[in-house]
C-alpha cells in the first residue's frame, strides 16, 4: 500500500479503540476525520502531540471532525490517557 498523503482519502480500515470499542472507517464516510499517527504511548513527543489535539478538541468538534490517534502499541500495554476522550 502506498504511503497516504495529507488531504488524500484514507484507506478503509477497522481498529480497536482504547476504552471506546471499535472503529470502522467505512462507517464514517462523508464525515470529517482526522487521523494522527504516533509511534509509542506515554513518551514525551507522543504525549505532547496527543495533548495538542486535546487542547484543540473543541475547535475540531465545532467543525464536525472526529479525531483518532493511531499507534502500533498493543492495547494490553496501553494505559488510558486524556486523548482517549477524543473519540466522540
Amino acid at each position: 500500500m502506498a504511503t497516504p498523503k495529507v488531504g488524500n482519502k484514507a484507506p478503509v480500515f477497522k481498529g480497536i479503540c482504547t476504552g471506546k470499542g471499535n472503529v470502522d472507517l467505512s462507517k464514517l464516510k462523508g464525515k470529517k476525520v482526522v487521523l494522527y499517527f504516533y509511534p509509542k504511548d506515554n513518551t514525551p513527543g507522543c504525549t505532547t502531540e496527543g495533548q495538542n489535539f486535546s487542547d484543540l478538541y473543541k475547535a475540531f468538534k465545532k467543525e464536525g471532525a472526529l479525531i483518532f490517534g493511531l499507534s502500533r502499541d498493543c492495547l494490553l500495554y496501553t494505559s488510558p490517557s486524556p486523548r482517549d476522550g477524543l473519540l466522540s
